[in-house]
């Protein structure tokens, strides 16, 4: 069955402290509480804890860390899902890990699978090799992680024969997208939403980096036509938008493109 009420996004726009994971988590956590009993979903961004890094070894986490462990007492305190990534240690790997936490304190991932090589991430992370497809009050999201806003194959949403209604109805950015390249970050959110037949939420930090890398915010919920509902600027801010169940099915009742889509299997 496709969603039936409205779903409640809220996008966590902060300068993310570099390297230092207590005060992100004192910095967000102050941001997130407020929200209590207001929202069903808080989006924070790309490697919250630490800043986009490739020094690994000094930042990252295991799962049964603090941050994990922070942000599951976090969704439960504020009765909502809490989700963005975290460099984490797996084994002897390292990975840039979106953390879906529940307010029950449980939680599924996703390892982010393009990894961004013009940072040389390839060289310090490995990527993950499958997508991820979460419920949350009847709705279908699919979270992924910045760069892989720009590979559509890999989040091409499709018609399920065994849900009767399509793959996802939400997908979900988290980033830490450069000022220099904000304007394929605004088109792409767009381009998602419209091909997907579905929400586009993309949530980008500001301020500059250790890396001197300056951030223009940017994050906006975008409906299936194209049209932005949140659309930030570069303030740190927090601001909340319901998703509306009727409009997104009406949409794709009176509109299904899916219908026309070419079909493929992802190989690899």
């Amino acid at each position: 069955m496709p969603p039936g009420n409205d779903l409640r996004v809220s996008l966590i726009q902060a300068a993310t402290h570099w390297h230092d994971a207590k005060a992100n988590r004192v910095m967000f956590g102050d941001l997130v509480r407020p929200l209590a009993g207001m929202t069903d979903l808080v989006v924070l961004p790309e490697t919250f804890t630490s800043g986009f890094t490739n020094d690994t070894l000094s930042n990252a986490e295991t799962m049964d860390g603090v941050t994990v462990r922070w942000m599951g007492a976090l969704a439960s305190e504020v009765n909502a899902v809490v989700t963005g990534s975290v460099v984490i240690r797996d084994g002897d790997r390292f990975v840039n890990r979106l953390v879906w936490m529940s307010p029950d304190e449980t939680f599924v991932f996703y390892d982010k699978r393009h990894l961004f090589r013009m940072a040389n991430e390839h060289e310090r992370y490995v990527g993950g090799d499958a997508r991820l497809v979460v419920e949350l009050n009847g709705w279908r999201i699919c979270p992924m992680v910045c760069y892989d806003l720009r590979f559509p194959v890999f989040m091409r949403n499709n018609m399920r024969s065994d849900l009767g209604r399509m793959d996802y109805d939400v997908i979900l950015f988290v980033a830490n997208w450069p000022a220099p390249r904000r304007g394929p970050w605004r088109t792409l959110l767009r381009a998602r939403a419209i091909e997907n037949l579905c929400y586009s939420v993309g949530v980008n930090r500001v301020g500059t980096d250790g890396n001197g890398l300056v951030y223009a915010g940017d994050s906006a919920a975008i409906d299936f036509t194209g049209e932005a509902l949140l659309d930030l600027d570069d303030r740190a801010q927090v601001a909340t938008t319901p998703l509306s169940a009727s409009a997104l099915n009406a949409h794709r009742e009176r509109f299904p493109a899916w219908r026309d889509a070419d079909t493929f299997k992802l190989l690899d």
